[in-house]
């Protein structure tokens, strides 16, 4: 029994390591799928589409925990609004809470004994629903530009990328995890 849960921590190193991975791709993935939108003339839709961002946050929070997946959600829109403007800093706040939220929820789902698949959705519309309630407040109590709204605008319009996190993310899981035990 102890070294089942010992084999499930993770060492503080990891995590350091998980957390910048998943900055620096939370932060080069939109740079590289804007260039691609950009160059097909499709612009931002793409981005609004495949959710880069969110990829990168969910799976780490799926392999090193909460802390690591937090952080990075959380540091990630502000590292890629100091770099490129982006997001706009009316949805500046709402995408930090938002990503750091997916991070939190996967991580706590890290270990719970249900399909990935599960895993990644929960963390979706507990995010999604982070970031509902703060654009409520946001809107109602602070009179911020963004209507809640957005919400359900964002996930038509991400639908794809939605998707294809719960494609991608379980199979990376799969594979990682199986790539760790050879």
């Amino acid at each position: 029994m102890t070294t089942a849960i010992t084999r499930e921590k993770i060492s503080l190193k990891a995590q350091a390591i998980g957390t910048i991975i998943a900055l620096i791709s939370a932060v080069a993935l939109p740079q590289i799928i804007h260039v691609i939108g950009a160059v097909s003339g499709m612009g931002t839709s793409l981005g609004e589409a495949l959710l880069p961002m969110h990829l990168p946050i969910i799976l780490v929070g799926l392999l090193a925990g909460s802390y690591a997946a937090g952080i990075a959600g959380f540091l990630s829109p502000l590292v890629s609004f100091a770099l490129t403007g982006m997001p706009t800093s009316a949805m500046l706040p709402f995408m930090m809470i938002e990503l750091c939220a997916y991070g939190v929820f996967a991580g706590l789902l890290k270990n719970a004994k249900i399909p990935t698949i599960a895993k990644v959705l929960i963390a979706q519309i507990a995010g999604r629903a982070v970031r509902g309630i703060a654009l409520a407040i946001g809107f109602y109590a602070f009179n911020t530009a963004v209507a809640p709204v957005t919400v359900l605008t964002s996930i038509t319009a991400g639908l794809f990328g939605i998707i294809l996190q719960l494609v991608i993310i379980p199979l990376a899981v799969y594979r990682l995890k199986e790539a760790d035990h050879e």
